[in-house]
């Protein structure tokens, strides 16, 4: 049984290493799906016919990269929770860390918005306290779409400590999977009363299963039943579940949240599909690819998702803005396909480039500063920095140290 035992700690501990490359090119996929739609869909819809179309239209899913993000960022950050929950200063030294890697770019970024009237006053100030999500409630616009998902896990890194410290690892199991069954109740209840989530789909209790899912994952590598088996029949299991319940349901409103399974379980599914394809990302760069240290291009872009996920938004806001005054004819109204592409191209190059000199010369000022007020602890994961979003974890938080 000793020996048992042993060979099922060493398994877990092959799966959770120091360096996970993998990570920084599931952050860079995320990024890019959320340029895809705010590039394309988002800004010419789907009026184009042919290949064209088709395209347009496969780009209107790139709103999965938030749910993406959300995954990871569960599986990051309960993982740093639980591997330090038995140390002190587990609060201050979380907070402090968090605060130190996030906050600077997104304060910048609201002072950014506030100056160039791209946000009203009114949304700034309750995304200054991380209500982005919930300006609905206030009667406030959302002015700029981006930052509610950043609220969104702000809340989760507000209570989840807690919740962690004070709670064995089965009873923070049973909650993370009550949550992937509640939201979905919740979403039903909220589409039968407003007729569709469309206004509503950013509020925390709607969206925080996704978080949830990648919580789970990161409570089960560190049970007993986080051997390579049984995570990669887990995997393999949940890809296919996922892949069998769209295929059903596609006749019934499973792709599409204006009908009641779509409004409940869409976003439900995918997250799932996301933890079964990141399970089996980690069994395979911890096996046949663990010689592998950087997915080149898509590590980069995982690096400075957060600042890419901040800006990108509002560099296409200004790109529009520019060439509306320049040259119409190049505006999303009036714009061919080749114009479409040429638009994302320029804004996405400029959007790493603004995205890669502030994490060189203005977060990284911050990031240097977290061993030093909060030492880091000997987590299984290394100390790195979503957002959704979005935050920003490394490869032992969400987005990159």
């Amino acid at each position: 049984m000793e020996g048992t035992t042993t060979k099922s700690v060493r398994e877990q501990a092959g799966i959770l290493r120091k360096v996970m490359p993998e990570l920084d090119a599931v952050r860079g996929v995320a990024i890019l799906l959320v340029l895809l739609v705010h590039g394309f869909a988002s800004a010419y819809g789907t009026r184009l016919k042919g290949v064209p179309g088709v395209f347009l239209r496969f780009t209107s899913g790139g709103w999965l990269g938030v749910n993406l993000f959300f995954v990871l960022s569960g599986f990051l950050i309960t993982g740093i929770l639980l591997d330090s929950k038995s140390r002190s200063l587990y609060y201050r030294n979380f907070y402090i860390r968090r605060a130190l890697r996030i906050l600077p770019a997104y304060y910048a970024l609201l002072l950014l918005l506030v100056l160039t009237k791209a946000s009203s006053i009114q949304f700034a100030a309750l995304s200054l306290i991380y209500l982005a999500n919930l300006t609905p409630l206030f009667g406030v616009a959302i002015s700029y779409g981006p930052l509610w998902s950043l609220a969104v896990e702000e809340h989760f890194y507000l209570l989840w400590p807690l919740l962690v410290k004070r709670t064995k690892i089965w009873g923070l199991a049973v909650t993370t999977a009550a949550l992937i069954v509640a939201c979905p109740l919740l979403r039903a209840q909220f589409f039968l009363m407003h007729g569709n989530l469309l206004r509503i789909n950013s509020y925390t209790w709607l969206v925080v299963d996704g978080l949830a899912t990648g919580s789970l994952i990161a409570i089960q590598l560190r049970s007993r039943f986080g051997s390579r088996k049984i995570t990669r029949l887990i995997g393999c299991f949940t890809i296919l579940i996922c892949i069998a319940v769209i295929y059903a349901g596609k006749g019934y409103g499973i792709l599409t949240r204006t009908r009641l399974l779509g409004a409940m379980f869409q976003v439900t599914v995918w997250n799932l599909f996301f933890a079964g394809v990141l399970l089996l990302l980690l069994l395979t760069f911890s096996g046949k690819l663990a010689h592998v240290q950087k997915v080149p291009g898509l590590a980069y872009l995982g690096s400075i998702s957060y600042g890419m996920y901040l800006i990108h938004l509002q560099m296409f806001r200004w790109y529009d803005r520019i060439l509306a005054e320049v040259h119409p004819r190049m505006t999303p109204e009036n714009a061919t396909f080749q114009i479409m592409w040429i638009r994302f191209a320029v804004v996405v190059a400029i959007s790493i480039a603004v995205a890669g000199l502030s994490r060189k010369y203005f977060e990284e000022r911050f990031l240097s500063m977290k061993d030093r007020l909060a030492p880091s602890t000997d987590h299984v994961l290394p100390d790195q920095v979503p957002a959704v979003d979005e935050s920003a974890v490394t490869t032992k938080e969400l987005w990159t140290k």
